[in-house]
């Protein structure tokens, strides 16, 4: 039963309805929903295209550090690259750093289909975002990065 005035669950006044990770997990999975099955069109899930976001950031990220970022074990991160470089999305190459580590970069195509997908997801995010205005949605990054890293 929604509260029809405000859009608001009714439970949300249940002393749970302010905890911090009920809002963060369902914010998450309303994003992920709608994330997804923009992603689908591309062959992509969320957890793929992460990583084929870090990939053509330039960073050249070793799959050590995007289990470690992105959060997942580190066979799931092989298991992701492999289907991204199948799809020829991406590529291993040799570290510059470090020349046993094997960093992870797009190819052209990688780079064309992010750039589709990204300018998709950017709409999701503010359909997703739309009761705050341009200047909340921004303080909102800023307090979600502050709080997982400390910094602005």
């Amino acid at each position: 039963m929604q509260d029809t005035k405000a859009g608001t669950p009714r439970l949300a006044a249940a002393e749970i309805g302010n905890d911090v990770g009920l809002l963060l997990a369902k914010l998450h999975a309303a994003g992920s929903a709608l994330n997804n099955r923009v992603l689908g069109d591309f062959g992509l899930r969320e957890r793929s295209f992460s990583v084929l976001t870090l990939a053509c950031s330039g960073l050249e990220p070793t799959q050590r550090e995007l289990a470690i970022f992105l959060g997942l074990d580190p066979s799931q991160v092989v298991s992701l690259v492999d289907d991204l470089e199948r799809r020829g999305l991406v590529e291993r190459a040799t570290g510059k750093q470090d020349r046993r580590a094997k960093i992870i970069v797009s190819t052209a195509e990688g780079r064309r289909i992010h750039a589709k997908a990204r300018a998709l997801l950017e709409a999701c995010e503010q359909e997703q975002l739309t009761a705050l205005s341009d200047a909340e949605a921004g303080q909102l990054r800023m307090l979600l990065r502050k709080a997982l890293w400390g910094g602005a």
